[in-house]
């Protein structure tokens, strides 16, 4: 099975990186039980202090869209677009191989 992925570079307005790192924590516990979500991690940048990464693995890319409905995500987006400087970066990836992936 081809598995989906993605990295998303996500920029905060200046002063507001950790706030919009506690929202995509946040982000992160709701796609905990997620069908589908294999991998879901956050990431900060030591060169860029308001800037958080988002690298994440899907069964499919259905599921993905499905978590974006999941109950709480809706209002979570709507908190976080406030705090970007610009909208997310997306790097979309096919995942095959490597420590902790599983096919």
């Amino acid at each position: 099975m081809t598995k989906f992925g993605m990295f998303n570079k996500f920029a905060a307005h200046t002063g507001k990186g950790e706030e919009l790192l506690q929202q995509l924590l946040k982000a992160a516990s709701l796609v905990e039980n997620a069908a589908g979500c294999e991998l879901y991690i956050v990431n900060t940048s030591p060169s860029e202090p308001d800037v958080v990464w988002v690298s994440e693995i899907w069964d499919r890319e259905e599921d993905h869209r499905a978590s974006l409905s999941n109950e709480g995500a809706t209002e979570l987006i709507q908190a976080t677009i406030p705090l970007l400087a610009r909208p997310p970066e997306q790097i979309l990836v096919v995942p095959v191989g490597g420590k902790g992936f599983t096919a």
